[in-house]
């Protein structure tokens, strides 16, 4: 259906486990194919979740070598680019949603921002839109509610783009 990132700290706190593998399933039975770092943490919880639910999870992995890439995706991109691989996971995004993290997060998050895409956050990510054409930034109390309001995102996005918007950059 939509096409969702999910981004969150690699060396998450355990109290992220269970909520991220609900988003993960959540997200996989939605149709959505998931976009991720796919490396530790969120990011293999949320992996674990979408595999749970016979989803498709995409890891856009900082290194060259695949066996970085966390035991749960369905594709491993490596890519050699570190950080800078955050670009590709906003870019692969119609909208995210943000389980914990620092300070690699709170890059992608600003970036998804920046490209007018809306970041939805679970957990404690200092995130505030700051311009008028910046997508929108959500508090989300639950996986269900991050991942209903992703997805009206999303279809807002392209709602945009149909219309003849385009990302900043493009």
């Amino acid at each position: 259906m939509y096409n969702i990132g999910v981004i969150g700290g690699s060396k998450a706190d355990e109290k992220y486990r269970a909520m991220s593998i609900e988003l993960g399933r959540l997200l996989a039975e939605s149709k959505s194919t998931v976009f991720c770092g796919g490396t530790t943490g969120v990011m293999e919880w949320v992996a674990q979740g979408v595999k749970s639910a016979h989803g498709i999870i995409v890891g856009i992995l900082p290194a060259m070598d695949m066996s970085t890439g966390n035991g749960y995706l369905t594709v491993k991109m490596p890519t050699g680019l570190g950080f800078a691989r955050n670009v590709l996971i906003v870019r692969a995004s119609e909208s995210l949603i943000s389980v914990d993290g620092s300070t690699g997060t709170l890059s992608e998050a600003t970036f998804a921002l920046s490209e007018g895409k809306s970041v939805i956050l679970l957990g404690e990510l200092p995130l505030e839109r700051r311009k008028p054409e910046d997508g929108m930034v959500f508090r989300a109390n639950s996986p269900k509610e991050a991942v209903d309001i992703a997805l009206e995102e999303a279809y807002k996005l392209r709602e945009k783009i149909k219309s003849g918007w385009r990302l900043p950059g493009t």
